[in-house]
């Protein structure tokens, strides 16, 4: 946003900002296809000692291979409550933050009347720190679980509902600040940039919920996640049709509850631990198991039938004689 703000005003306008980001995208995926690949044992740009690392702590450790992982198991997915309250959560993550990165420098506009330079500067501040919040609380995250022994599942939830409520709070404050400019940008920067907990806790539990299938899981909930992005914009457009303060209070205190009520929700669904469709071959012998000792038991009760059958008959024979 601080780029494309210097670009539109001393480049040549908006046309600037697509060539200069286009011409980045595209560096960027030659730097991709020349360092990248799909298995770490493939890849000639690691160490021995971090090939190891990756190999012993991935995926597939069970099935050793990729080729060797059953089909994905999309029955246990669609309803597993982890599942589910994770994808919730990710679609109140997803609505508060297009809703802030999409919109952010219209209200600076409409209601601050910054130029469009300060607007980009000012815009980007809040995602800088919440870029920077993203790593300390990384560090933190992995600190708790690690030297504090805390459990999966409670820090995930404790820093998700830091991402969540923080930036509820932050936007609120904002618009309740009025047109001063110092504490409408503080209480944006201070309130997105909490939003960089949920860097550790929501776009990491896939990788708790099932490493052999994270992948897949990610991209299932991140794309349903993201539909919450093509319903943000619009609802802005149909709640500020004039640009007022009072409009876009009504945006906010919307985009507050949405955070909120999908966090509570991820809160009583949301867990830290390893799914048991993780390893579908364990879930069929487990099957296989438990089958096989079910025509030994009813075995058993028919041949205790008998006995107490047997017994009933060389009573009543005694009775007899």
């Amino acid at each position: 946003m601080a780029v494309s703000g210097l670009l539109i005003r001393y480049l040549g306008g908006w046309t600037s900002v697509f060539y200069v980001f286009g011409a980045v995208g595209l560096a960027w995926f030659a730097l991709w296809m020349t360092f990248a690949s799909s298995d770490p044992s493939k890849s000639t740009h690691l160490s021995d000692y971090e090939r190891r690392y990756l190999l012993e702590t991935m995926g597939h450790l069970k099935q050793k291979t990729k080729q060797n992982l059953p089909p994905t198991p999309w029955g246990k997915i669609a309803t597993s409550a982890p599942v589910i309250g994770l994808i919730i959560a990710q679609i109140g993550h997803d609505f508060g933050l297009f809703t802030i990165v999409t919109d952010l420098p219209k209200y600076m506009k409409d209601v601050l009347h910054f130029s469009i330079t300060s607007n980009g500067i000012l815009s980007a501040l809040p995602l800088l720190l919440m870029w920077l919040m993203g790593i300390l609380s990384g560090w933190i995250v992995d600190f708790l679980i690690s030297k504090k022994n805390w459990s999966v599942t409670f820090v995930r939830k404790l820093f998700l509902t830091i991402a969540s409520v923080g930036p509820g709070l932050g936007i609120l404050a904002a618009s309740y600040s009025g047109c001063n400019r110092l504490a409408v940008t503080v209480s944006f920067t201070l309130g997105m940039g909490t939003m960089g907990a949920f860097l550790p806790s929501l776009k990491v539990n896939a990788l708790d919920l099932s490493p052999n299938y994270a992948g897949t899981l990610m991209a299932l909930v991140g794309g349903i996640g993201a539909l919450s992005g093509t319903v943000s914009p619009y609802l802005v457009g149909v709640l500020t049709p004039n640009g007022t303060l009072l409009e876009w209070r009504v945006v906010f205190w919307t985009a507050f509850f949405v955070m909120l009520i999908t966090n509570i929700i991820y809160c009583f669904m949301g867990s830290g631990e390893i799914q048991e469709w993780n390893e579908p071959l364990l879930m069929k012998e487990k099957k296989a198991l438990t089958a096989g000792a079910q025509p030994n038991g009813a075995s058993l009760k028919e041949n205790g039938a008998g006995k107490k059958q047997d017994g009933g008959e060389n009573n009543e024979s005694y009775v007899k004689e």
